[in-house]
């Protein structure tokens, strides 16, 4: 007997902008600056979040508190003032730039003056 209708549907298509996230590279600076700085005292957790338009980074003091710092990835904002930004405590934006390291440096001028004192 011959079938007459089609019974086959198409694979789901994953959308390629459904999820923003880090890349291996960008993620191995991010955790390599956390664990220095939670040998330093100065961090004791974190939480990462990746939605839809941003990736989000949070480091905390204690797990209680406000992040102390946000890195966020923004592609969006590209063309703009750049990917990567660097939130503080409050909210304010301390850094933005298209390179993850500029952004990261004024936590790794923090660290400097953490392990000098």
């Amino acid at each position: 007997m011959r079938s007459t209708g089609s019974n086959i549907s198409a694979f789901p298509q994953r959308d390629a902008a459904a999820q923003v996230g880090f890349e291996r590279r960008e993620l191995e600076r991010i955790l390599n600056l956390y664990g220095r700085m939670v040998a330093a005292g100065h961090w004791k957790d974190y939480a990462m979040d990746m939605r839809r338009d941003v990736a989000i980074f949070a480091a905390f003091r204690r797990a209680s508190e406000r992040p102390q710092i946000r890195i966020e990835k923004r592609p969006a904002d590209r063309n703009r003032q750049g990917i990567w930004s660097l939130h503080g405590e409050q909210g304010q934006v301390l850094k933005r730039g298209h390179d993850l390291t500029g952004v990261l440096a004024p936590v790794e001028r923090k660290l400097m003056k953490l392990v000098a004192e």
